[in-house]
Formats: C-alpha cells, structure tokens, sequence
C-alpha cells in the first residue's frame, strides 16, 4: 500500500472528473476543462526517455514505469491498453483535489451521483482553492470535512491515463502499487459501490506488489513490504474500531453537547492509540501525516471505503488458489449481484444503515 497515496491522502478513481462532465452544468464544466488540459500534456513514455533534456531520475523512474506497465498486463492480467504508457507534467504538487463529507453525527459519507459512475463519496476539483471553497461550504452546513490532494486517478479506460509528474517522486514500489490499483478499476467497475470497488482495487495491488518484488528476487525489499503491510492493517483496526464505536454512539439518542463531547473522546482515544504503535514501531509509523490533522467522520469515512472489504476479497483469492484468472471472474460474478448480497458475502455484512 502506497504511503504517498494513502497515508498523506486517500486516493480516489475520480474518474467523475471527466465523465460525469458529459452531463454539463459548472462542476461539470471545470472537471471536464481540468481533464482536457491534463490531455493535453501528455507524451509517450519512451520519448521522453529518449529525450537529452529529460534529467537522469525521471529517466530511470520512467524506465521502472515501463516494467511495472508491462508486468501488470503479462503476469497480473490487468488491461493491456495506452494507459500509463504517456507522461504528463502537470506542474502542481497534487492533480485533483478530493472533498469528502460527513454529518456531524455520522460515520457514513456523503454521496454525489453522476452519470457513468453512478454514486461517489467525495467530489473532485482540478483547482484547490474551488475544493476548498465547496469544503467550506459544507463545513458551514455543519458536515465534517477533508480537503485531499491525490496524486493519480482513473478514468477507468475511457481515456489512457498518464503517468503524472505528481508521481515520479515515488519509488518503484509506490509506482507499482498506484498502476496495479488504477488498472484494477478499469478492469472492473461497479456503480454506486465504492467500497467494492476501492477494495478490489487494494487487494490486486497488494498481491501484484508481492509479485512484482518476488519476481525481481528483491527478498529485503519483499521484507520490509510485508511489514509495512502488517503495520497499516494494524491501523487501518483502530481506525475501524474507532469507527464502529462511533456508529453505536451516534445511534444511542444522546443530547448533541454529550454526543459532541463523547465524539471527541473517541477521537483522542483513537490518536493515543495510534501513538502507542507508533513508539512502539520506533517513532515512525504509516499514517503520520493523517493524524497530524484534526481527525473528524470524515477522515474514517475515506479510509473505511478502501478497507472495509479487503479482508473479503482476500478470501477469494485463496478460495481462487491465487490465481489471478480465476479471481478475477469470482469478483465478476459478485459483481453480478444486487448489493446487499454482495455486502454479505464480501464485506461480511449489509450495507450499513
């Protein structure tokens, strides 16, 4: 899992930025000018790697690009298509900025509904000043609100998606964590369920990371992966824990002052047990710069659309015999499935109310 993309901020397939644009109206218009101008910029790969001006590590890191785009459709079974196969420097730390909502009193997000894609939990702005803008006009509406930058998206096939100059900064690893996941939603895509969707897409690239550092006989790197893993499922359980709480607290009908109060308990709690693992880890842990800010429902909310299904889709694929053919069409038949169903037998629940 990617610390860049997940840890600093929860990544998203925004590909309602330009889809959804299809529709009209001024959202739309922006998200639909912000992805024609990312377009735009656009290069094949091996140009740039070709090309005398292009400094020496993006070189190699374009190079390290081209494997892991080949691996993922040759060992990983994932679309074998234009994306990732052009870069585009688009000049600015983040490409989209994500805005995700809760209610005050509740750990589920707000959805915003769109063509193609259907329903979503955060809307996606290419100009950070109009995300935080539309945040703060939630937040007046007396939501919880994160404001995320996100260094890489899809727009699940429809277009070929770059590599983005907010990426190369990242090692192979990174790299191959972001392209597994992004080529997983186009590989398939259900409406109004992004917690299938955002899980499915974890799993692959967790598994396809295993491989790609397998196949390279990189056993320390491999090593220290699998801890890093281990630690973010360790987080990723507080959080939960945190979460499920929450939901019980919200629903006991208690007076909003107490509620508020035990909400910020909950909260704090949650940061000092983060804290411990992080001492005990030795000062440094996954998440830092997550709980370096005013933690709120919707902070949990992100993080719960790209967890809380894991554990589900990992029992498939050993249900599959790690294969990846044969994972790849159980999913498609849960796929198939009306969403309570799927809820069930994936998530191990209904849908939360």
């Amino acid at each position: 899992m990617n610390i860049n993309s997940i840890a600093v901020t929860i990544r998203a397939a925004a590909a309602i930025a330009l889809i959804a644009a299809l529709s009209g109206g001024c959202y739309l218009l922006q998200s639909a000018e912000g992805q024609l101008a990312l377009m735009s910029k656009r290069e094949p790969i091996s140009r740039v790697i070709d090309a005398p001006s292009t400094p020496a590590k993006l070189r190699a890191q374009l190079k390290s690009v081209t494997a892991i785009r080949n691996f993922a459709s040759h060992e990983l079974g994932l679309p074998d298509n234009g994306s990732y196969r052009k870069y585009a420097d688009i000049g600015r730390p983040y490409v989209v900025w994500n805005v995700v909502a809760a209610p005050e009193f509740s750990v589920e997000p707000k959805k915003w509904c769109f063509p193609i894609v259907g329903c979503v939990g955060y809307r996606g702005y290419f100009v950070e000043t109009k995300a935080r803008k539309f945040a703060a006009g939630l937040h007046a509406q007396g939501f919880d609100v994160v404001v995320g930058g996100v260094a890489a998206y899809s727009t699940l096939g429809h277009f070929d998606d770059p590599i983005l100059s907010t990426m190369v900064s990242w090692d192979d690893v990174e790299l191959a964590a972001i392209i597994f996941h992004e080529l997983t939603h186009q590989l398939l895509y259900v409406r109004n369920d992004a917690s299938f969707n955002e899980a499915l897409a974890t799993t692959v690239e967790e598994e396809g990371v295993r491989r790609w550092l397998d196949s390279q006989g990189r056993e320390k790197d491999l090593s220290d992966h699998l801890l890093q893993h281990e630690r973010y499922l360790e987080v990723i359980a507080l959080m939960g824990a945190t979460r499920d709480k929450l939901r019980e607290l919200y629903a006991a009908g208690l007076p909003p002052p107490l509620m508020r109060e035990r909400k910020r308990e909950a909260l704090e709690a949650l940061r000092e047990s983060y804290g411990a693992l992080r001492t005990q880890w030795g000062g440094h842990a996954p998440f830092d710069a997550w709980f370096a800010q005013d933690i709120n429902n919707a902070h949990l909310a992100s993080i719960a659309t790209y967890f809380a299904c894991v554990p589900g889709f990992e029992r498939e694929l050993k249900a599959a015999g790690g294969n990846l053919p044969a994972f790849y069409r159980r999913v498609r038949e849960l796929a198939k499935l009306d969403q309570d169903r799927r809820d069930r037998l994936v998530c191990g629940t209904s849908a939360d109310p």
